[in-house]
């Protein structure tokens, strides 16, 4: 199996080239590729190209715009990364027979409710970065490719930033911290998004009906506030000197933290169809930020 991997250096990219690697003949580019290939998703001409000559049988895109709040400022860019780069990827995929592995995110809804979002409900989007990562999943159900897009949320990774290692910084300097706690969603771990990834690939070679959307984040619930509280207790425990302790965290609603772009106030989504489809169970978001936590060896 030959699989052409997007976005190699990001925090689920970075991942997925130890995920997949067992697979097959694994091609990982980023945007600065190298030997004619193309990675950059801006450069649609040099994607096709470089697909029509790799002839992947599976094409995984871990590449996008994630920059909510930028996002609103630059339409064109969002729009281009996350909606027109991935139509150029399945038309690619369609025409030569790969399946296309897709990320997509909860920003697709309006957050509204305290139910887990399900695949069929319909969507939303507050903002620009959501717009343009919904329309990338219409314009790949489109093509008629064979596809699976996961939908995730609030994902890390030890790799690189992330609110976890924020958190960590701020206690350390600060008198005081404040955090939302009228957010509500799943930390996910690149590393289990890699893996789930994996496995679906493996299962969908002899199961193509399994062709479509599915969402994709570890099981359980928590605020921002409260997932600030959890990694500055389990670093505490550990012995680091933290000048803000966990009870000291002062929780505070989202509208006092305005940004450029809305934030969803319910990021839940519904693991059912992905754990029925593929056999699997989703950890606890516990597991995976302490699994993180011991990695970056606070």
């Amino acid at each position: 199996m030959k699989i052409l991997l997007l976005g190699k250096n990001g925090q689920v990219g970075w991942e997925l080239q130890r995920a997949l690697a067992p697979l097959g003949e694994l091609i990982a580019l980023d945007r600065n590729a190298a030997d004619g290939l193309c990675g950059d998703l801006t450069n649609l001409a040099g994607l096709a190209a470089t697909i029509q000559q790799l002839k992947p049988d599976v094409i995984v895109n871990a590449a996008a715009h994630t920059a909510v709040d930028k996002a609103e400022s630059e339409l064109g860019l969002a729009n281009t990364i996350n909606a027109l780069a991935p139509e150029v990827l399945a038309k690619e995929a369609k025409a030569c027979g790969a399946w296309l592995v897709h990320y997509s995110t909860d920003y697709v809804f309006d957050g509204s409710g305290e139910q887990p979002w399900q695949e069929t409900d319909a969507t939303g989007p507050l903002g620009v970065y959501g717009a343009s990562k919904l329309r990338g999943e219409q314009l790949i159900a489109q093509s008629g490719c064979q596809h699976m897009i996961f939908r995730t949320s609030w994902v890390y990774g030890a790799k690189g930033n992330n609110f976890a290692k924020t958190m960590l910084r701020l206690a350390k300097e600060r008198d005081s911290l404040n955090v939302i706690n009228d957010q509500i969603g799943a930390p996910t771990g690149a590393d289990l998004l890699a893996d789930v990834i994996a496995h679906a690939i493996r299962f969908a070679q002899h199961n193509p009906q399994v062709s479509g959307l599915y969402h994709l984040a570890a099981a359980g619930e928590t605020s921002w506030f409260e997932y600030a509280r959890f990694v500055l207790a389990f670093a505490e425990q550990a012995g680091v000197v933290l000048k803000v302790s966990p009870d000291a965290v002062n929780p505070i609603p989202t509208s006092q933290f305005p940004t450029p772009a809305k934030r969803p106030h319910n990021s839940r989504l519904s693991m059912a169809k992905l754990e029925n489809t593929f056999g699997l169970t989703m950890p606890h978001w516990q597991m995976g930020v302490v699994r993180m936590l011991n990695e970056i060896a606070i």
